[in-house]
């Protein structure tokens, strides 16, 4: 069996959902348009220079999640899901995932992002698996802490570890790996598998991959 791994934002998607989300609480004005837009812009610009303290991100993005019902933050991802994520899924990035399903590939999203705002998308990709940063939970509300090792850098490989432990399938014994992206932030867990493809990449990972011959592809 091969295992078919798939970064979520500017990869699969034409977009950043984390930022998508961020921008659409704004839109809602559930926060202030006046700090938060400047502080999403801001952790953006660091995340594509390779310089995000994920920590301090995840403790500014995760806090709206701890001031709302589950209830009423599961209706406004619906509607987020309608307005931001479909619009940035193209037919190309639906027909990649769709082939490595078919051929029996154990497929997984593989993500930065939380999982509040990335599971309803793997599902809408019809992956099964999703690895992502985990928000804390207590008595089923969100804390605005996330939970463990964040799924970044180094901690992707981390929690792909940990995930395939877990299902008693370690790397090793894949066949193949394959592990589709387009940051240099993800370059721990290209160089781990036998397969990196580069997908729409930014500038530093498009020289790497030139300059270590992996594969470069468009899904746009």
């Amino acid at each position: 069996m091969d295992l078919v791994l798939f970064d979520l934002d500017n990869t699969l998607l034409a977009g950043d959902s984390d930022y998508e989300w961020a921008q659409f609480l704004i839109g809602r004005g559930v926060v202030d348009r006046a700090t938060y837009e400047a502080r999403n812009d801001e952790f953006f610009a660091q995340y594509r220079s390779g310089t995000l303290d994920i920590h301090e991100f995840l403790a500014f993005q995760l806090a709206p999640l701890a001031r709302y019902p589950r209830a009423e933050l599961d209706r406004w991802h619906a509607a987020f899901m309608d307005a931001k994520i479909r619009p940035m899924i193209g037919t190309p990035a639906r027909e990649l995932v769709a082939a490595h399903l078919a051929a029996g590939a154990l497929c997984a999203i593989v993500t930065a992002t939380n999982s509040f705002v990335t599971a309803p998308i793997a599902r809408e990709f019809g992956v099964p698996h999703l690895v992502a940063t985990e928000p804390e939970t207590t008595g089923g509300a969100f804390t605005g802490r996330p939970a463990g090792t964040p799924c970044f850098r180094e901690g992707k490989v981390a929690r792909l570890e940990e995930w395939l432990a877990a299902i008693g399938r370690p790397l090793a014994r894949f066949a193949s790996s394959r592990f589709y992206s387009d940051s240099h932030n993800d370059l721990p867990l290209l160089e781990r598998v036998s397969q990196p493809v580069a997908v729409d990449p930014d500038d530093t990972l498009r020289g790497i991959a030139a300059a270590r011959g992996w594969p470069v592809i468009s899904l746009r």
